[in-house]
């Protein structure tokens, strides 16, 4: 059997992938099992932010697995004080809890605030509420897809865990309704990437900001998508000047290699934690501190918070100037945009396939987004033949449409 007919017959159905069988990357290339060049325009969710298979990294990955990977929790490592110091000052708040996987810091700053809810604020036990926002997400674990908006997403995996109320994101008006002496946190993404790159009004995170003050309420922010430069600043709520009372980090924060997260809180917060309540067998291991750690002198070292910056203006400033039917809207920030597609005329997932045709890989959302957020590393030149394919794309569909008439716009995938 092909490694395609492997996959398609031993693993579960709960992706479904472009048909492209990829071997190995490069910065922001990534070739396929036939050795053809495609421009990474994804960076898997911003996991690979530095590009693929960065020197840098590798080399401590790989110096740091042969002194020590994994050697529990249970004891004390050279490398977990080091970085999570780092991770600190680097976000500006006082301790950091290490995970492995986004959503396991999302569950853990889920536990952080409904402890202190309880134990800070006053909360009778087991009422805390949490505040999220419609069109979220934060994960996919059954606690977090319970407050989901997205019913695929809950589909048969209920009963859910009570104490999160959902509101529309950005209307200040209505999370202030929401608000109770119950509530314990307001959790939210300072933008929506899997919901489309939805980026709420300007001043909305003040908002927010000023709301939890007047209320003793927390701010948790999830930045797993948005964090670590993706924005054009070190982390989305930067662009706000506000800090929050927690933050939520993985992805980039590994390098590209490993799974690395975090939850970063103030120390009020972090407090509520005491020995046994919370853990990983995996989390902060020295393996996983060293892959951080460099992650994040590779972002200051190389400014790919400036690249992002000025490359990201330069990308939406060429989306939102292209003139086709097929585009509806274009929202972005830093190298982080979404496109959304008009449905009469194609879905996002046509788009992706004609877009894989011509070398560029990218993932659609919702049926009507097509994501583009390359690697921060990209080359300017790359960066335009991207883009350049991609108006291409917009062309083919719309000339097609045109020639098949307007009562024929049902597209098939390419």
């Amino acid at each position: 059997m092909t490694p395609f007919e492997l996959e398609d017959r031993y693993s579960a159905r709960n992706y479904e992938p472009l048909p492209v069988m990829l071997t190995r990357g490069s910065r922001a290339y990534l070739f396929d099992v036939d050795g053809r060049r495609y421009i990474d325009m994804m960076s898997a969710y911003s996991a690979a932010s530095h590009g693929h298979g960065h020197p840098r990294i590798l080399g401590a990955l790989e110096a740091q697995a042969r002194r020590l990977a994994v050697p529990s929790r249970a004891y004390y490592n050279d490398l977990l004080g080091p970085f999570l110091a780092q991770l600190c000052r680097r976000v500006g708040l006082d301790a950091a809890l290490p995970m492995n996987t986004g959503t396991e810091a999302v569950e853990t700053a889920i536990k952080a605030a409904r402890r202190w809810g309880y134990r800070v604020k006053g909360i009778p036990r087991d009422q805390a509420e949490i505040v999220v926002a419609d069109g979220n997400f934060h994960g996919r674990t059954t606690t977090i897809v319970g407050f989901s908006s997205e019913p695929e997403y809950k589909d048969g995996f209920g009963p859910f865990a009570p104490g999160f109320r959902s509101v529309p994101f950005g209307d200040l008006l209505a999370m202030e309704r929401a608000i109770t002496p119950k509530t314990a946190a307001i959790l939210i993404e300072p933008i929506q990437g899997e919901g489309g790159i939805i980026i709420p009004p300007a001043g909305y995170l003040a908002g927010l900001r000023k709301l939890c003050d007047a209320h003793d309420v927390l701010l948790i922010l999830d930045e797993v998508q948005s964090g670590l430069g993706r924005t054009g600043d070190w982390f989305a709520f930067q662009h706000d000047r506000i800090m929050p009372d927690g933050i939520i980090l993985g992805k980039a924060l590994g390098g590209g290699v490993l799974p690395v997260s975090a939850f970063v809180a103030r120390a009020e917060v972090m407090d509520v934690f005491t020995p046994g309540s919370h853990g990983s067998t995996f989390g902060g291991n020295p393996l996983a501190a060293a892959v951080g750690l460099e992650a994040l002198k590779v972002i200051e070292d190389e400014g790919l918070v400036e690249r992002s910056r000025v490359l990201g203006a330069h990308m939406l400033e060429r989306l939102r100037a292209i003139r086709s039917p097929v585009l509806k809207a274009v929202r972005g920030r830093g190298l982080w945009a979404g496109a959304e597609i008009d449905p009469d005329y194609a879905s996002a997932r046509d788009i992706c396939h004609r877009l894989l045709a011509r070398g560029v890989l990218s993932k659609d959302t919702h049926g009507t987004v097509v994501r583009l957020a390359p690697p921060l590393v990209i080359a300017r030149a790359d960066l335009n033949i991207a883009l350049d394919l991609f108006e291409e794309t917009l062309d083919e569909v719309a000339r097609r449409v045109a020639k098949e008439g307007a009562t024929t716009r049902q597209p098939a995938v390419a």
